[in-house]
């Protein structure tokens, strides 16, 4: 399964959305950044992503965006062959 990475803080219904529907598609290890925690993660995740809204979610090494972008995607069928992606 890929490795999964999401920029989050502690308080975002929307991250806690995104990690509910990444468990229900199997994933059982989520890496989280907790940008409010670490305001140089947050900066991090700006430059890398262009965004700054929580969540961002990294499927390996593809940046999938917002719980709205992975909602999108698991609708479109692409999210579960993202996941097992090795």
């Amino acid at each position: 399964m890929a490795k999964v990475l999401m920029y989050s803080t502690g308080v975002c219904p929307y991250c806690q959305m995104a990690e509910r529907l990444l468990q229900s598609k199997g994933v059982t290890q989520i890496e989280k950044v907790r940008v409010d925690l670490d305001p140089a993660r947050r900066q991090e995740m700006t430059e890398r992503t262009g965004r700054r809204t929580v969540p961002q979610i990294y499927v390996g090494e593809r940046h999938v965006g917002g719980y709205d972008d992975l909602a999108a995607l698991d609708r479109a069928g692409g999210l579960d062959p993202l996941l097992a992606a090795p």
